[in-house]
């Protein structure tokens, strides 16, 4: 198994959408999409044994993949959807409040870099109620950033995703779910996963402000990002349509049943 079908506490996650024990998932056979990114699923630099499986969320995922050299994609639909068809019944009906802000975020081999203090004013500007900041890890450890929001706002860190299957927080999908379920926007610098998770939990989207830096990252990428998905842009988008498109890049309608995904992913019946 791949460490990486681990991150965010995936592989847990669809484990007891099986009715597997979520503590001890089984080994998928192959790679799991752990992110939302415009490659083949995996990412720029994963590690690919030739010849294995990879599951992809999305049908457009899964054709990008297939025009990679890498035909054994199949389309299973984003761990988080899972999540939620599980917990349809214990949505929080009580009444949202204010915006959950993701800044931007480095990673171990990647970090990020721009002006906080000038994004902070921008957002605080921007939301009309109360903001909540969601650090990644990565920046929730760095006391100089982490200090900057606090002084701005409520924040909070979902966990760490994990790394070689270490540390890794099987409950951070549940944790993330939780917060966007109390707010009633979900907002970012990019478009990124978060965006899409909390425009299908029923948070209105919004992506606006400095986009930042990322050491090394390929410009053309996240120039193609902001002009490709222009219905979750700018700081007001319609949330019909936002949600639309979030949930097709999620993979909506691809969702498998429990005995089809344990067939899928190589687990035991």
């Amino acid at each position: 198994m791949h460490h990486g079908n681990h991150y965010y506490g995936h592989a847990q996650v669809l484990a007891g959408y099986c009715g597997l024990d979520p503590d001890d998932p089984p080994r998928i056979e192959g790679y799991l999409q752990h992110g939302w990114n415009v490659l083949d699923g995996l990412g720029g630099g994963t590690p690919y044994a030739p010849g294995s499986p990879i599951f992809v969320w999305s049908e457009r995922t899964r054709r990008r993949a297939w025009s990679m050299g890498r035909p054994l994609a199949t389309v299973t639909g984003a761990p988080f959807l899972y999540l939620l068809r599980s917990e349809s019944d214990r949505a929080d009906e009580g009444e949202r409040e204010g915006t959950i802000w993701y800044p931007f975020h480095g990673w171990e081999g990647q970090q990020v870099s721009g002006d906080h203090l000038r994004l902070i004013d921008e957002i605080t500007a921007t939301e009309a109620g109360p903001v909540t900041f969601c650090l990644y890890w990565n920046e929730y450890r760095d006391d100089r950033i982490r200090a900057a929001y606090e002084h701005a706002g409520r924040v909070v860190c979902h966990g760490y995703r994990g790394y070689m299957r270490r540390q890794t927080d099987a409950r951070f999908l549940h944790k993330q779910l939780a917060e966007l379920r109390r707010h009633r926007r979900v907002a970012s610098n990019r478009l990124s996963t978060a965006i899409l998770y909390g425009a299908v939990a029923g948070c209105a989207p919004a992506v606006y402000g400095d986009p930042m830096h990322l050491a090394g990252e390929d410009t053309p990428t996240a120039e193609r990002i902001r002009r490709e998905w222009p219905e979750l842009h700018g700081t007001g988008p319609d949330p019909d349509r936002a949600r639309a498109v979030a949930l097709a890049e999620l993979g909506d309608g691809h969702l498998a049943s429990p005995a089809e995904l344990r067939a899928i992913l190589g687990w035991p019946s």
